[in-house]
């Protein structure tokens, strides 16, 4: 069993070794360690291995020496800014202060700028946050102060210095339980970690997970508004296309009675979703839902769990199946994707999707370096689509569907409409990338998957319908468009 701990240190010599001695009196294996100074000198973040009483009784070893704070108090660091007099000893009486409070201070910076006054910035490090009002009231008596954001400095040092404070702030904001603001916490250091060892600034992540944040409470309730388009494809068939500000699209195939859906967006917008879909297919609440997945990420599965049987490739069935039996599935395996994928979870509210509702189609196609493999076909009304599975450029499991009589295709994230999206959802489309270095799990494998795409449309003219942007309409001459 493995276990992440948010541990608070003393500054001091032999604080880890303590922790060490600790984990391995009892048997535990530390997988991870992370701990930058420059961003938090009290906070140490540790993953052990151990089996469940080993960690048990770990929690409360750790607990006895104050390395896990109990659930009474809630510890933060923060930013202040006190403006003082430069004259010698000004700052004196705001360090007694501090000392009595019983704050530490874990970063502080002062240069005087050609005023009278000189500004000193501190972070201080509180385990008690009822004390901070009482603090802000005794310290105004002394000096000016301004309680200063996590990014709100010109300077590097406090661009990730509050992971507490950070998350905090977006827990508050998304209403979390406190163990899924533990679990945002874990998962933002583990970011911040993988881009600082790729020399990426800190900032560059605090700031993606922010506004990630910030864009997908923005887009709730009311503010959900979503870009609906109907294609009718022949006199008995029209594909409606949900295209929301987050997430992926929610497509619609009705021919002759028969109805599938394709791709359902992220869990967190379920009731607006719905809203949107009851308009367009009366009814919906009372019939057999079908749905189809163009592969396993969160944003495309998210509300599977509203439809009676999904239909995937084996591939991303069994990525669905690890996720529910509790494993990681494939973006989780994938270091890089990892923090990131785990981020999304708890901020969109992901429930994975119950095995026995998915619905293995096409077998997983043998080992070959063709970037689309023929794996099947899928009969919907007057549709016949040959399907196609590609190598995993983008995700395991992916799969394209063509039907070339009705010249109609479904191309998931391989082949996405870039220059097509609105304004939220270019925003929302470039946290990603910068978060897990790529979307793609292999970039270059993408690349041939997309051109295989284009190559395989006969001449005419197409509706290409992808995962994010609008349904791109075009005329191929020959084999090329």
């Amino acid at each position: 069993m493995k276990k992440s701990y948010v541990t608070t240190m003393p500054d001091n010599i032999g604080a880890f070794l303590k922790a060490s001695r600790c984990f391995a009196s009892l048997g535990i294996n530390i997988t991870r360690v992370s701990y930058n100074k420059a961003v938090d000198m009290h906070t140490l973040f540790i993953d052990a291995e151990g089996t469940p009483e080993q960690l048990a009784e770990a929690d409360v070893e750790l607990r006895d020496i104050g390395y896990i704070q109990s659930s009474d108090g809630e510890r933060t660091v923060m930013l202040m800014e006190f403006i003082l007099r430069d004259e010698p000893g000004s700052v004196t009486e705001v360090l007694e202060l501090i000392t009595e409070f019983g704050f530490n201070i874990s970063y502080i910076s002062s240069q005087e700028d050609g005023t009278p006054y000189q500004r000193f910035k501190m972070g201080l490090f509180v385990d008690d946050t009822e004390k901070v009002s009482s603090f802000i009231a005794r310290v105004s008596e002394l000096c000016a102060v301004n309680i200063l954001d996590y990014n709100s400095s010109n300077t590097v040092y406090d661009n990730a210095i509050f992971y507490s404070s950070f998350v905090s702030a977006i827990s508050g904001s998304m209403v979390l339980p406190p163990e899924r603001k533990e679990e945002l916490l874990v998962n933002c250091n583990r970011a911040m970690q993988l881009l600082d060892e790729r020399g990426l600034s800190p900032y560059r992540t605090f700031d993606s997970i922010g506004k990630l944040a910030e864009l997908l409470i923005k887009c709730k309730g009311e503010a959900f508004s979503p870009r609906v388009t109907r294609h009718r494809m022949s006199e008995r068939s029209v594909i409606t296309v949900i295209e929301p500000p987050c997430g992926s699209n929610i497509t619609i195939i009705e021919s002759e009675g028969e109805m599938l859906f394709v791709d359902s967006g992220y869990a967190c917008y379920r009731e607006e979703t719905l809203r949107f879909v009851r308009e367009s297919v009366p009814g919906f609440d009372g019939m057999r839902k079908r749905i189809l997945v163009t592969h396993a990420d969160l944003d495309h599965i998210g509300l599977c769990n509203i439809f009676d049987e999904v239909l995937a490739s084996e591939n991303s069935a069994a990525c669905m199946r690890e996720e529910y039996e509790g494993r990681d599935g494939f973006r989780e395996s994938n270091p890089l994707h990892k923090p990131y994928i785990s981020i999304c979870k708890i901020l969109t509210s992901y429930e994975p999707v119950r095995t026995e509702k998915v619905r293995a189609m096409w077998k997983a196609r043998p080992e070959s370096q063709v970037p689309l493999y023929p794996v099947g076909y899928l009969g919907v009304g007057e549709f016949a689509f040959e399907v196609y599975e590609g190598r995993g450029g983008h995700l395991k499991g992916e799969i394209v569907l063509i039907d070339y009589g009705m010249k109609a295709a479904f191309t998931g994230d391989i082949y996405v409409n870039v220059h097509g999206m609105t304004a939220e959802q270019a925003e929302y489309n470039k946290y990603a990338p910068i978060l897990m270095t790529s979307v793609d799990t292999d970039p270059k494998s993408c690349k041939e998957e997309r051109e295989a795409i284009m190559q395989r449309l006969g001449p005419g003219k197409w509706s290409v319908f992808s995962g994010h942007g609008s349904a791109m309409k075009f005329e191929v001459a020959g084999t090329k468009p």
